[in-house]
């Protein structure tokens, strides 16, 4: 997935409201701009630290950009935008990169399904039967590991999704959940246990139903971002 426009170079001067950013540009134009995502981004954002962000030209639009890539504190890069992981997973199935979901013969985007009334990122069809795949996006890092966590704060509606999977799992339909590492410089992916226990028991619980779960590292940079690798997944962190 390649940026186009290309990204612009700025510095953060603070995020704030969830939702909002400011920012001064390379050429010293001070900006407020979108932060297209809702979770804490703990261990993410650095006030001074590089940003790229995307220009919009659309009048119709409060905000001049959107925030893409920053810098964490301890140096790496990772997407801000939780939106482009589904693009990015639906590239990778399609390009045959997430082997473990090759073969199927139809991909469907935003299905409704369960007991609770959700909605999966993607239902897979094959000739034995269909595949439904959770996708969340993961950026929370730490100093000295390469081990990444999901998630950066309490998720209700997480847990909820693992539950709708696992009821999937025990009537015998394949369930994945899958974790799309949007953090450059890690190698295995696990439960944050110490944001959220509840989040980590659901998992788990999950597993022991039948769900599977796989984890796929990004290559990332201003230019583009590619899912390239499998990584592990340590349940027990």
């Amino acid at each position: 997935m390649r940026f186009y426009p290309a990204l612009e170079e700025a510095r953060l001067i603070r995020r704030y409201k969830r939702f909002l950013a400011d920012i001064e540009t390379v050429s010293g134009e001070l900006l407020t701009i979108h932060c297209p995502n809702t979770g804490s981004m703990l261990n993410c954002q650095v006030e001074g630290g590089q940003v790229w962000f995307s220009r919009s030209n659309d009048p119709k639009r409060k905000l001049p950009g959107t925030w893409e890539i920053g810098e964490t504190p301890q140096g790496r890069l990772f997407c801000v935008n939780t939106g482009r992981a589904n693009g990015l997973v639906e590239e990778a199935l399609q390009a045959g990169v997430i082997t473990e979901l090759a073969g199927f013969t139809a991909l469907k985007r935003e299905v409704a399904y369960g007991q609770e009334k959700s909605r999966i990122d993607f239902r897979l069809e094959y000739p034995s039967g269909p595949a439904y795949v959770e996708v969340k996006s993961v950026t929370l890092g730490f100093d000295g590991t390469a081990v990444a966590a999901f998630p950066d704060a309490v998720t209700q509606r997480g847990a909820k999704h693992l539950r709708e999977l696992a009821h999937l799992a025990r009537d015998g339909i394949r369930a994945v959940q899958f974790y799309c590492v949007n953090l450059t410089g890690i190698d295995a992916v696990r439960p944050a246990e110490e944001i959220d226990w509840a989040y980590a028991e659901a998992l788990r619980e999950a597993v022991a139903c039948g769900v599977e779960v796989l984890a796929y590292g990004v290559r990332l940079d201003h230019e583009e971002m590619v899912i390239d690798r499998r990584l592990d997944v340590r349940l027990n962190g």
